[in-house]
């Protein structure tokens, strides 16, 4: 076990965004969460990554307890969020904000082997090393995005929307790429409203609906449930 979520509540003020949601990943997997807006995908990752604090309930990452441990703890552990919209350094450059993905002391270990890595799946960030992110194309920008999570050396990856406002045949890149990360034994947490590319990859994957858990299975399987079918592909 990678990555186990027990019961765990999540709130705004007073507002409750999360109920005992209970999510599981094991090593090398691709698990997928998928819901309609404020289904309280966003919100589980955050919360995850530490930078939401849980009401309840626990979250374990390789045995060990990380339920209120600080963002920097949980990078330094292995566990990496790409977030929503990128959030890049607009000003900074491509170099740059490699260079601020590397920062944990893990990152800072391997960062000539990540950036080997990162450039063998985007050899068009190499090209551009000193132009300024915010200047890249919504692809490139996304590309980057991975690219810095990924100079963490994480052992579970967390994409937030990564096709988020993407052309098509940009999006069959993006989820190309996060196949090419899995097989390299990287995990992936995906939360995605691209539930048919979602659910084609993904290992096993959780439904979630006004912060709940409502539904769980194989990717395979739930692509093909009418229910889901219906929900979320209009069909």
């Amino acid at each position: 076990m990678l990555l186990k979520i027990d019961h765990l509540n999540t709130s705004y003020g007073a507002l409750q965004a999360l109920f005992d949601v209970s999510v599981e990943i094991h090593e090398g997997e691709i698990v997928s969460i998928i819901g309609s807006n404020g289904a309280g995908k966003s919100t589980t990752l955050n919360t995850i990554s530490g930078v939401l604090l849980s009401v309840s309930g626990t979250i374990h990452f390789r045995d060990q307890a990380i339920s209120g441990a600080s963002t920097h703890h949980i990078v330094e552990s292995g566990l990496v969020q790409v977030p929503e919209a990128r959030r890049l350094f607009p000003y900074m450059s491509i170099s740059e904000n490699l260079e601020l993905g590397s920062f944990s002391s893990r990152g800072r270990k391997h960062k000539k082997e990540m950036l080997k890595k990162v450039f063998k799946l985007f050899p068009i960030l190499e090209k551009r090393m000193n132009q300024r992110a915010g200047t890249l194309s919504g692809g490139e920008q996304q590309m980057l995005a991975i690219a810095r999570g990924l100079m963490a050396m994480p052992r579970l990856l967390m994409l937030d929307e990564p096709s988020l406002g993407l052309a098509p045949i940009i999006v069959k890149q993006v989820f190309d790429v996060i196949k090419a990360i899995n097989r390299d034994g990287i995990a992936i947490l995906l939360v995605e409203q691209n539930v048919t590319h979602s659910l084609s990859i993904a290992n096993r994957a959780y439904v979630l609906e006004n912060g709940k858990v409502i539904m769980e299975g194989k990717g395979e399987e739930l692509l093909k449930d009418s229910d889901i079918k219906k929900a979320y592909l209009g069909i």
